[in-house]
């Protein structure tokens, strides 16, 4: 159930910011809300990361279609007392079903969030992507702290 109620929750804010980006802004457009450190900008981008494979937009669409079954058929494996992975999994599932949606409906990924450190524009769905990654990663992490490999068990080693 975890995953489900992410994956529906984190779609929902990013269509929820997407609609207004789309309804406020005209493609282009930026806001300075710290100038010089953090604007919205408006950006309807064709590709990928960093707007990587501009126009391969069949492949990001199978791809994301892969990671969301993907993830639907791995919950159904994970032990519901892996609460980190599982929400991990929803976070991933959903920026992916967020960036997904704006391809098959737009053709393109409505970007906004605009850190003029940083040279890309990108929005919601690609920060929950990054954030389930980082905690698939920290649950991965302190599961394999917690299981003694098989080196810990032979003691010809020792």
């Amino acid at each position: 159930m975890v995953v489900w109620l992410t994956i529906i929750g984190v779609w929902g804010i990013d269509r929820y910011i997407k609609f207004l980006v789309q309804t406020n802004f005209i493609p282009g457009e930026t806001l300075k809300v710290i100038p010089k450190v953090f604007h919205l900008t408006y950006v309807l981008n064709p590709g990928a990361a960093f707007g990587l494979m501009a126009g391969q937009t069949w492949i990001f669409i199978v791809t994301a279609v892969l990671v969301i079954s993907g993830i639907i058929y791995g919950q159904f494996r994970i032990p519901r007392k892996e609460r980190i992975t599982r929400l991990a999994l929803g976070i991933i599932g959903g920026g992916a079903l967020g960036n997904l949606y704006d391809r098959l409906v737009i053709g393109r990924v409505v970007d906004y969030l605009d850190f003029q450190i940083w040279p890309y524009v990108f929005n919601f769905a690609d920060s929950m992507i990054v954030i389930g990654v980082g905690l698939l990663m920290l649950a991965i992490y302190r599961d394999e702290k917690k299981t003694p490999s098989k080196s810990e068990f032979d003691v010809s080693n020792k």
